[in-house]
């Protein structure tokens, strides 16, 4: 099915980047910014899965920025909507038959750490993957990557410099943290953001994980931007809602276009 969907996607385009973008949440303003756009929804493209979550517009948006290729996933699937892990990570593993060999993920996380502030915005350093499932599970296809991929360099150490560097140069407070991922679709009880801080973790979601590890299976460079569009159950009284975080992704749409403009050329 991947080779169907590549012979598709080639057909659609003459752009080929080496760099895509995945956008969470309330996160995808970025794609408005993209010159000579075509646009393919994920509904035309065979066997990808559609982006149910409100938030995701469900396209794969090929452009240029400034001159660079660029292909952006608009949105993603998640396990909370009942896609298998291979499901899940589908868009990446199309990405990487197309030829891209670079990814940069953003999404929408709680924030555990105190220190951080709702529309902060955190580089991934490390995660914990608390989803339950690995889509590397089953038997391992040896055109995709090895049956036990390396993960301690999972969030590439040499785009996390010059991620610090960009944010530095624009006056952005980029801070490192760990995420967790824990399956959802209800938010984490304050029992359970207890023990991922005691464990850890700076920020929770339910997403990205999945398509971390397939990336590093498959030999891609990774980066990922977390947007603190709340703090986690229990840090403040309120309760949390979706609402909120679409609204805060719209409150720091364009500090992370700023930030993702100035860093895609300096990734490729």
């Amino acid at each position: 099915m991947i080779a169907e969907a590549r012979t598709y996607i080639l057909s659609r385009t003459p752009l080929r980047p080496l760099i895509g973008v995945v956008l969470g949440s309330g996160l995808g303003a970025f794609a408005a910014e993209l010159t000579e756009r075509v646009e393919i929804p994920y509904t035309e493209v065979p066997g990808w899965p559609a982006a149910t979550a409100v938030g995701h517009a469900g396209k794969l948006i090929f452009g240029k920025l400034d001159g660079l290729e660029v292909v952006v996933m608009a949105g993603r699937a998640h396990l909370y909507e009942g896609y298998r892990p291979e499901r899940v990570v589908y868009g990446v593993r199309v990405l990487r038959s197309v030829g891209v060999r670079a990814l940069v993920m953003t999404n929408a996380a709680g924030g555990i750490n105190l220190e951080y502030e709702r529309g902060g915005l955190v580089l991934i350093a490390d995660h914990i993957n608390l989803l339950g499932s690995n889509p590397l599970c089953g038997p391992n296809d040896e055109e995709l990557g090895p049956c036990f991929p390396d993960m301690s360099d999972a969030y590439s150490r040499e785009f996390r410099r010059i991620a610090r560097g960009v944010a530095t140069d624009l006056f952005i407070h980029l801070p490192e943290g760990v995420y967790a991922a824990m399956l959802g679709p209800s938010y984490e009880t304050p029992a359970e953001i207890r023990y991922l801080r005691a464990i850890g973790a700076d920020l929770v979601g339910m997403s990205t994980v999945p398509e971390v590890i397939a990336a590093n299976h498959m030999g891609m460079k990774v980066l990922a931007i977390s947007c603190v569009t709340n703090m986690a159950a229990g840090v403040f009284p309120q309760k949390l809602s979706h609402e909120e975080v679409l609204e805060t992704g719209e409150m720091v749409a364009d500090m992370l276009v700023r930030f993702l403009k100035a860093l895609l050329p300096r990734l490729v």
